[in-house]
């Protein structure tokens, strides 16, 4: 393999995990009862229409089928690929959530 087909395999690659880890958002988010389109733009207001996101979403299932997403997952998946600001965004989510159920 050359240096331009292992480059491209490379992209492709992160691409299709950086795919995967906004459908793990996603559906963390249908899981919990929040609006994955709302909480990304809460964190990034300048990239409202994502199509990624919107491809994730699409590809959601109910959360009685879906399996669970733990919250530190989600959260070193966010971090893994540099997502701070929507990181931040869930904790305060997550946050809330453990206030209610109190």
């Amino acid at each position: 393999m050359n240096q331009k087909e292992l480059e491209k395999q490379m992209i492709e690659n992160y691409q299709r995990d950086e795919q995967m880890m906004i459908l793990v958002f996603a559906q963390w988010c249908v899981n919990h009862d929040l609006n994955p389109e709302e909480l990304y733009g809460r964190a990034y207001p300048q990239q409202m229409a994502n199509p990624a996101l919107q491809q994730a979403i699409d590809l959601t299932v109910p959360k009685e089928e879906a399996g669970d997403i733990h919250d530190d997952t989600l959260l070193n998946v966010l971090s893994l690929f540099g997502n701070e600001e929507l990181a931040f965004i869930v904790t305060e989510e997550i946050a809330a959530q453990h206030k209610h159920k109190l």
